[in-house]
């Protein structure tokens, strides 16, 4: 409507947990649930008229879309960015798969909330590390939410610092033989570093535990491998970890220091090894005073004074770090300019070298389950060679099986396809093994924006020029909950495929909005003590040992800014509104809605209760209004029931000419309804509108044209009623292809103005004018004034001073005045 080529696409992302696990639990294969499903959402999208082009409909889980999935897998294989390795891995027994880091919340997984353990597995790989810092950099110039932008910053974790050698030592000083590589931003601090720290899944563990220490090593190995990596690096958890047995020597001084074992250190981050500088960082320092572990303070703040009892963790001034037989000598020294002499000496002595590192681990791309994209590869059965297949052998299709359960074993449940993963490599003819893991969820989701471009191209993923023109998508509209998952991944494909020369832009998303949850509609619930006593939610007794139960919503009412109960007012009540789920009963099922109300009212409402961008607490009493509202516009245009309820055909407009004041009331409209849809504060557009429907019903006649105007304003919030209107307005094409009204200037200046009075220079009243009265027109309008006609009455006038749209200044003649 605005002259633009718009493409609004939908499709379904129908691969991955969610699915699989449905089908477990009900015994049906995903494939029919996952159709059903689609069947029903599409359904249900359809009669709440969205504009989708479902021409242009794809699903991940159709082989004409997954053939284009896995044939990027293999130009990422071919670039070296998939590889396969042996790693520590999230295993959850309960949902028999490997989870991403991003998948698993407190130690359970995000899908189910299932317990998860850390074992090595050997998986695919994705090299999205070697994108860390064009991910970093390109994030700077995308119109996203600053909050999204800086949790992909934190994610990739960019830091600079040094990476130095401590040869492990036993207690006497003697050499093992063993080398532990140690990351730190802090190189200046190196005096201060009073023992090391290795992860509990660090490769080297196992032959740097003394035998008198390696019972306590195991076991505290099986405890950290049952936490996520998020409740390791909590900064409020306690602090845990056992001696190894051994120790290494610190470069810098000749110190023997001890090399502790903690889960606090991650093996992925870094070289999953640290050197603790308990003076100067606060994780290193709560370790040392739960073990009773040295402290030496290295850094001295700029004014000299700090806290003795905590870490000290910024820069300041070197002091006790000299040591003439290493000839290394910072004190004194800047801690910046200190940290560079370190790094130099280090690299001088051979001891380690300036490191750029990061936070950001390679994506780990595979999952033990059926319901996923087959790898596009085979396994030599002698010698276990992995092979690509050819791109003209795509889409390797998922076989059916009837049973799709987890085995348990960690092996997945595309093994008992035996058929289908015995089979023969076709280059080689040798026999061979095809990949029985399958991507995870996000692989179809990482590109699913080109494929909307060219939807049923089968020669290539998307036309070049197709690409260009439609590329980037200007607008994405999407939750904060993808911040570091799907948003990030997308981009790390997209700058691959950019480097390929496939796409012409090196981001894929310019624009990112964040749109809020609807939260159920609020719950209220009461507190009872022991003996089955109400107690009020604000009393000053202890609520620990009482137990809540919900109150019905009828029994409930408002007092101030609370909810107290109506039998009883002194007990107030706790009000919340949750999330929508199933396990809580709070969903609402558009279907019931559409039915009572219409699909534009449930429409209008969910744009009318607040910013697009904001959180909102669903209220089925709330449609009320809106539903209200478009009641009213209906019979505003045309016109009241008929007897029988039903409505005369055609509308109540007239081909009248509009008056001034209804062009001006139409145009501030428009100005509004554009601005705030621009603005996507489509609750204040629908107040906007609300407004002129107010001022409409005071007008003697409805002139088409202005009506006409307005319906085009309401079409994108309410295109059934709005159609029908046009319609009945006289017109038989779709109103979707006319051009959407646009203010006009000269209607949007307010006529009137308020222009203050002066007698004798002294302000005696204001009148309302026209901003194009003459100066004999206003003076006669402040002479009929009630308040200041009595300053003018019988007085004689010796001037008036007029400036237009400022004021008007009468100067009376003082002598006619005294006569």
């Amino acid at each position: 409507m605005k002259g633009f080529n718009v493409l609004h696409p939908m499709g379904w992302d129908a691969f991955g947990l969610p699915a699989e696990q449905y089908a477990i639990e009900t015994g049906t294969h995903p494939k029919i649930t996952t159709e059903r499903n689609i069947d029903r959402f599409r359904t249900q999208l359809k009669s709440l008229g969205f504009s989708y082009d479902w021409d242009r409909e794809i699903s991940t889980t159709e082989p004409c879309y997954y053939k284009w999935t896995q044939w990027i897998f293999l130009q990422l294989l071919k670039r070296g960015l998939a590889y396969q390795a042996e790693v520590p891995v999230n295993w959850c027994p309960a949902l028999g798969t490997v989870l991403a880091n991003e998948e698993v919340v407190d130690g359970v997984s995000e899908r189910g909330g299932y317990p998860v353990i850390r074992k090595p597995m050997r998986q695919w790989m994705l090299r999205i590390t070697s994108y860390a810092d064009r991910l970093l950099e390109d994030l700077n110039d995308l119109d996203w939410p600053e909050s999204i932008k800086e949790m992909q910053r934190n994610w990739i974790g960019r830091s600079k610092g040094a990476e130095l050698e401590f040869a492990a030592v036993d207690k006497e000083g003697h050499d093992l033989g063993a080398k532990l590589l140690v990351y730190t931003t802090r190189p200046d601090t190196i005096f201060g570093a009073t023992y090391l720290v290795v992860a509990p899944e660090h490769v080297l563990l196992s032959s740097l535990t003394s035998e008198e220490e390696r019972e306590h090593v195991e076991e505290y190995k099986e405890l950290a491998a049952r936490k996520s990596e998020l409740e390791r690096t909590d900064l409020q958890k306690e602090k845990t970890g056992v001696f190894s047995g051994s120790y290494a020597k610190n470069p810098a001084t000749g110190e023997i220091i001890p090399i502790w074992v903690a889960d606090y250190v991650l093996g992925s981050y870094g070289t999953g090894a640290i050197m603790a500088v308990p003076a100067h960082d606060s994780r290193d320092h709560e370790f040392a005073m739960q073990y009773e572990l040295p402290i030496i303070k290295v850094v001295s703040p700029p004014n000299g004074s700090c806290d003795p009892t905590e870490a000290y963790a910024d820069d300041g001034i070197m002091i006790n770090s000299c040591n003439s037989s290493s000839g290394l000598d910072i004190n004194g020294m800047l801690s910046k300019d200190a940290a560079q002499k370190v790094i130099e000496w280090l690299e001088s002595n051979g001891y380690g070298k300036k490191k750029v590192n990061y936070k950001l681990r390679d994506w780990l791309f595979a999952r033990q389950r059926y319901w996923g994209e087959p790898f596009p590869v085979v396994f030599h059965d002698d010698t276990n060679e992995m092979v690509p297949l050819s791109e003209n052998e795509l889409p390797l299709t998922l076989p059916e099986l009837d049973d799709f359960t987890p085995t348990g074993t960690g092996e997945p449940p595309l093994t008992k396809a035996t058929d289908w993963v015995r089979t023969i490599d076709p280059l080689s003819k040798k026999p061979a093994r095809r990949e029985t893991s399958t991507m995870p969820q996000w692989a179809g989701s990482c590109w699913y924006y080109l494929r909307f471009m060219d939807p049923k191209n089968s020669n290539i993923l998307v036309d070049k020029a197709k690409e260009r023109y439609w590329g980037p998508v200007d607008i994405y509209v999407g939750g904060a909950e993808h911040s570091v998952l799907h948003l990030l991944y997308a981009r790390f494909w997209h700058k691959v495929l950019y480097d390929m020369g496939l796409v012409s832009t090196k981001e894929p998303f310019k624009c990112l909005i964040n749109q809020g949850l609807i939260l159920g509609e609020v719950e209220y619930s009461a507190y009872r003590d022991n003996e089955g006593r109400l107690v009020s939610a604000d009393s000053n007794s202890s609520l620990i040992d009482c137990y809540q139960e919900k109150v019905p919503a009828d029994k409930v009412t408002k007092v101030g800014d609370h909810y107290v109960l109506k039998d009883d007012p002194n007990i107030r009540l706790n009000a919340r509104a949750y999330k929508m789920s199933k396990s809580r009963g709070n969903v609402i099922n558009p279907d019931d809605v559409v039915s009572e109300y219409g699909a534009d009212s449930l429409r209008l409402y969910e744009m009318f209760m607040g910013p697009l961008r904001d959180s909102k607490t669903w209220s089925t009493g709330g449609i009320e209004g809106v539903h209200r509202f478009l009641g009213r516009t209906w019979r505003l245009i045309v016109g009241p029931p008929l007897p029988d309820g039903s409505y005369k055909d055609g509308t109540v407009t007239t081909e009248d000419e509009p008056t001034l004041d209804q062009l001006r009331v139409l145009h501030k409209c428009i100005a509004r309804v554009t601005e705030e849809i621009h603005e996507t504060r489509f609750n204040t557009a629908i107040s906007a509108m609300m407004e002129f429907v107010n001022a409409a019903y005071k007008w003697e006649t409805q002139p088409k044209s202005v009506i006409e105007s307005f319906v085009l304003l309401l079409s994108p919030f309410a295109p059934h009623l709005a159609e029908e209107l046009w319609f009945r307005l006289g017109h038989p094409q779709s109103l979707a292809y006319e051009q959407f009204p646009e203010a006009k200037s000269e209607y949007l200046e307010e006529s009137k103005l308020v222009l203050p009075v002066q007698i004798n220079g002294k302000t005696r009243g204001t009148v309302l004018v026209d901003k194009s009265c003459s100066e004999d027109d206003v003076f006669q309008i402040a002479a009929s004034d009630e308040k200041l006609s009595k300053y003018l009455a019988g007085k004689g006038i010796r001037k008036r001073i007029y400036v237009p749209g400022r004021i008007l200044n009468v100067i009376l003649d003082q002598q006619k005045a005294r006569t």
